[in-house]
């Protein structure tokens, strides 16, 4: 199989607070809301981008997060995109950090 390539980096918003829980196997995970809000050069324009996003940080000693992350924070957060489905079926874009930044 060819290797493709998911990596973005963006940068926003925390809009809500920061959750951490843990998997079955033990794993822990921090969910966070990004909201980011710019202006792109698209065909000699500025488009006003907007987008929120579900960020996923995974790991071990996530709880400092909670204390650092408020709402209106800005932060940055580089991974891959993954689609995940919630209860009711419904498909989503995640964004699975490897690089998280308090700015």
């Amino acid at each position: 199989m060819d290797q493709h390539v998911n990596q973005i980096s963006i940068a926003g918003t925390l809009c809500k607070p920061a959750r951490l829980r843990k998997s079955p196997a033990g794993i822990e995970h921090l969910y966070v809301l990004l909201e980011h809000r710019s202006q792109q050069p698209e065909a000699g324009l500025l488009r006003q981008c907007y987008v929120r996003i579900q960020v996923i940080h995974s790991g071990d000693h996530l709880e400092h997060w909670l204390e650092k992350l408020t709402v209106g924070c800005e932060i940055e957060a580089r991974g891959f995109l993954h689609r995940h489905e919630d209860s009711n079926g419904l498909a989503k874009l995640v964004l699975h950090a490897q690089h998280l930044v308090k700015k």
